[in-house]
């Protein structure tokens, strides 16, 4: 429609860099929280893992990979079999940020409270999200807000289940970066009230307001200024660099976007030509074209970070010059590879070595 956007394009754009719903790339700690939960009040692993093809064995295996769709599943199931919305705040307590693997380490590390939203909201696509995260500061308060990118899958009953169980997952991992005294001065639910209202204010340890265009967290803007607990500059850009790592890696793993990744990581120093690639993959340039935007992707900023991986790997673990590397990957000059690294990783190619 002219001047607008489709429910398909507003979709693809609420789910900019989050993956797809059926990448199995995360370790199954959500789950195994829902299933620990649930077990506290009778539901058996089984009834929670129903129609998600996993078994007991495999939640409790480290080396397995599940996807969102099948945790929406799994949380679907709990709903469907009379869970309750204090069972979303006892699964949101459950997920301290230990939880979360490098991605939790690193936002435990942050230097300061400022650093940690920040973080938390870049590399939140590791974390098996539900929602889009972001955060803004609006007088003299710092806001989480939380956006639905799956709503389309959910029934009614799992969004408002989630929508809790993300308010005290945050409420949680706040709690356990900053100390235990810090807490929201306010909650906002896109959600009618209900008879949990005062079950909500009492979790979230904040006043609840309902109706809301938006689901956020409101914290005093003076936490951002606070030295987590466990702060260590040096180990949280050890900590990034790994965060770095994975999410190329949820990148490299998914849909055309993928085999495109694959294709030039296959011969690098060979950038092929769009079309040349498209052909390559048996598809016209414009359907080409067509179905990377439905991914939120295109060719050239696919490049742009086949290029800087490439680029990171060669210094860190090569001796090539400045020179041979900018040819490697397809600058015309060492000037230019400087220049990029820069915008890539705000350090320079003696700092990028440094880090090996």
């Amino acid at each position: 429609m002219p001047g607008g956007d489709s429910k398909e394009a507003v979709k693809r754009n609420d789910r900019a860099g989050f993956p797809m719903l059926n990448q199995q790339i995360f370790a199954p700690f959500k789950i195994a929280a829902v299933i620990d939960t649930m077990a506290g009040r009778g539901m058996t692993a089984e009834a929670v893992l129903n129609r998600t093809g996993l078994t007991l064995d495999d939640v409790r295996d480290p080396h397995t990979l599940i996807s969102i769709s099948q945790y929406l599943n799994a949380c679907e199931n709990i709903v469907a079999a009379g869970a309750e919305f204090s069972d979303a705040f006892a699964i949101g307590s459950r997920l301290h940020l230990s939880a979360y693997g490098m991605y939790g380490y690193a936002l435990m590390c942050s230097p300061t409270m400022r650093d940690f939203f920040d973080f938390a909201v870049r590399y939140q696509p590791l974390a098996t999200p539900t929602v889009r995260l972001s955060w803004r500061v609006e007088g003299d308060v710092a806001i989480w807000q939380f956006r639905e990118i799956y709503r389309d899958v959910m029934s009614d009953d799992v969004r408002t289940f989630l929508a809790r169980q993300q308010m005290k997952m945050t409420f949680t991992h706040v709690r356990d970066a900053a100390g235990t005294d810090n807490l929201p001065i306010r909650a906002l639910f896109a959600l009618p009230e209900d008879a949990c209202a005062a079950d909500d204010a009492r979790e979230l340890s904040c006043t609840c307001l309902y109706d809301e265009t938006a689901n956020e967290l409101h914290y005093p803007i003076g936490i951002l200024d606070r030295t987590p607990e466990l702060g260590n500059r040096l180990t949280r850009t050890m900590l990034e660099e790994t965060c770095e790592r994975l999410i190329g890696q949820t990148r490299i793993s998914s849909g055309l976007s993928g085999e495109v990744y694959q294709l030039l990581l296959s011969a690098p120093g060979q950038f092929s030509s769009m079309a040349a690639i498209a052909a390559q993959l048996g598809l016209q340039e414009r359907t080409f074209r067509r179905r990377l935007a439905a991914e939120n992707a295109s060719y050239g900023a696919i490049v742009d970070d086949v290029r800087r991986k490439l680029t990171i790997e060669y210094l860190q673990t090569t001796q090539m010059s400045v020179d041979d590397v900018a040819w490697k990957v397809g600058f015309s000059d060492s000037a230019n590879l400087r220049r990029a690294i820069r915008r890539w990783t705000n350090k320079t190619v003696n700092e990028i070595r440094a880090n090996k």
